[in-house]
C-alpha cells in the first residue's frame, strides 16, 4: 500500500499501550522471565524478548514457552499466572506508575484540537481494564475504540490490530499515525498500510538490538512527537 509523502498531515493516531504510554518494559521482561523460568526452567534471551514477547499476544508466547499448542483453558490459566506477576509489580512502583513522559501533554492536545485517537495493544481485556483504573485513562480515551487481545484477531505482526484501530476511527489507514516500541508491532503497522509509522526508542532499548524495517520513522519519548502532523 502506498505512504503519504513526508509532507503531508494525518487525520488519527494510534498508539501502542506497553513501552509507549506506560514504560513498562523492564517490568515486562522481568514478569516474563520469571514466569519462563517457572514454565520451561530458564529465562527468555533478548533475542526472545525482543521478538517473541513484546508486542506479541499472549498465546504466541506461552506456546513457544510451552513448547506445544495450548487450548483456550490453558492460555487463559496460563495468562493470569502471569498478569498476577506483572500486575504486581506494577503496584509495587508506587508513584512511577504513570503514564510516559510527554504523554499527558501529547493527550490533551489530541482532545483539545479533536484529533481522533485511540490505542491497539496485545493486552488482553483484564490488563486493559487494570489500566484504564490505574492510569485514568478514560480521561482520554473512549474504551469502545480501544483495540485489545479478545482472541478475535490475529496477533502483531499481523495486521488486523491496526486496520481495526483505524476502522473505529473511521479513517483510512493511510491517514494515521502509529506509535509502536516493539518489531512486531511496526511490522504490523507497515502491514496495514499505516501513513506515518513511528518507533518509540526511550523505554529499555529493546528496538536497538534489531533492525528497524525501512522508512520507520524514531523518537525517543513523545514529548519528541511533531504535533505539525496533524491537520
Amino acid at each position: 500500500m502506498s505512504r503519504k509523502p513526508n509532507n503531508e498531515k494525518f487525520s488519527g493516531i494510534i498508539f501502542d499501550f506497553n513501552g509507549v504510554l506506560w514504560w513498562d518494559n523492564a517490568l515486562q521482561e522481568e514478569s516474563w522471565r520469571d514466569f519462563s523460568v517457572w514454565l520451561r526452567g530458564y529465562p527468555l534471551s533478548d533475542l526472545e524478548m525482543a521478538e517473541d514477547v513484546h508486542g506479541r499476544n499472549g498465546r504466541y508466547t506461552l506456546e513457544l514457552l510451552a513448547g506445544r499448542s495450548l487450548i483456550n483453558k490453558e492460555v487463559e490459566e496460563l495468562t493470569e499466572k502471569k498478569e498476577i506477576i506483572y500486575r504486581r509489580m506494577c503496584l509495587e512502583q508506587d508513584d512511577k506508575f504513570c503514564l510516559s513522559p510527554g504523554a499527558e501533554s501529547l493527550l490533551d492536545f489530541l482532545i483539545g484540537q479533536h484529533i481522533s485517537h485511540t490505542i491497539a495493544t496485545a493486552s488482553a481485556k483484564p490488563n486493559l481494564d487494570f489500566f484504564m483504573e490505574q492510569l485514568g485513562l478514560a480521561r482520554w480515551f473512549d474504551p469502545s475504540l480501544i483495540v485489545y487481545d479478545d482472541g478475535s484477531l490475529a496477533g502483531k505482526p499481523a495486521p488486523d490490530f491496526y486496520l481495526a484501530a483505524a476502522s473505529r476511527l473511521q479513517l483510512p489507514p493511510e491517514q494515521c499515525i502509529v506509535i509502536e516500541d516493539s518489531l512486531s508491532g511496526i511490522q504490523a503497522a507497515h502491514a496495514a498500510g499505516i501513513g506515518r509509522v513511528i518507533a518509540l526508542v526511550g523505554d529499555g532499548g529493546h528496538l536497538q538490538r534489531v533492525a528497524l524495517p525501512p522508512n520507520t520513522a524514531q523518537i525517543r519519548d513523545l514529548t519528541e512527537l511533531d504535533r505539525g502532523l496533524f491537520y
